[in-house]
């Protein structure tokens, strides 16, 4: 993953494999916490104060605002899940690559900061449930705007090298994928009528959609593939610290439940890179 993207439809050939575009097209908003796993029950003794670590180099995840506060999607994740639980909660700012030292010398409870989990840090920390994953996501030019001729009919714009670009290309041979050196030049290429589209992290594209609200739009998908775009955003926790991780999965699963993670989601993303 990367630190999860940090840097960050006419023909769809039939594919099905790690697509749920009908699911997610109806699930309008993220969802990723298991709602049926209805364990409500932790040891508030063992737990205390949850102080959470993080960076403030990951707008809009997590930064510091004009007033040099700690600001952002995680920040207020974190203290909506303190709130659910009803403990204490304090959030402090390392440099990134300091985080996992800092957690297993224990100057923190638990990292917010969109740590990759693989053979390294599974091997170092234990993980919340997945909250919060980046689909890829077909960018096409809205209705009115430059129509595609048949020249460019099944272009499509990659950033070279990304995952996107290996996706479209073991999924979707028939199309014709164009490489840019990132995925703002491949987004103008859709904006300008260069390509048909795009295929982009979702992420990143909503923010750009976002400033360009009358030249483009989400096209099918949303594509997941945790294999390809990763397992998404986690809270990492002390190796063998169940009970922090057990009350934070509890308190994942309540704001989910009770519409803060929803709130919260569309305060900070206000693109909806799911739908």
């Amino acid at each position: 993953m990367n630190r999860l993207v940090k840097s960050a439809l006419s023909t769809t050939v039939g594919f099905v494999c790690f697509v749920f575009a009908s699911l997610a097209l109806a699930q309008n908003l993220p969802n990723h916490v298991d709602l049926d796993a209805h364990e409500d029950v932790f040891n508030a003794s063992q737990v205390g104060a949850i102080r959470f670590l993080t960076t403030t180099d990951f707008p809009p995840l997590n930064f510091r605002n004009s007033q040099g506060e700690l600001a952002g999607f995680h920040i207020e994740l974190a203290e909506a899940i303190c709130v659910e639980l009803d403990v204490k909660c304090t959030m402090q700012s390392w440099p990134w690559e300091q985080l996992v030292t800092a957690l297993n010398n224990n100057q923190g409870d638990a990292v917010i900061a969109a740590i990759a989990i693989n053979a390294d840090s599974v091997a170092k920390m234990d993980f919340s449930q997945a909250y919060l994953k980046f689909p890829a996501r077909f960018v096409t030019r809205a209705e009115g705007q430059l129509p595609s001729g048949e020249a460019i009919k099944n272009k499509v714009a990659v950033r070279e090298g990304s995952a996107q670009a290996k996706f479209l290309a073991k999924h979707f041979k028939a199309l014709d994928a164009v490489a840019f050196d990132n995925e703002q030049q491949a987004l103008e290429a859709v904006k300008f009528a260069d390509v048909d589209r795009a295929f982009v992290d979702g992420m990143r594209a909503s923010f750009w959609l976002n400033e360009n609200p009358e030249c483009c739009t989400f096209a099918d998908g949303p594509y997941f593939s945790n294999e390809a775009f990763g397992s998404g955003l986690t809270i990492a926790v002390k190796r063998g610290n169940e009970a922090t991780r057990r009350a934070i999965n509890i308190g994942l699963r309540r704001v989910q439940e009770n519409g803060k993670f929803t709130e919260l989601y569309l305060k900070w993303f206000p693109v909806n890179f799911y739908r």
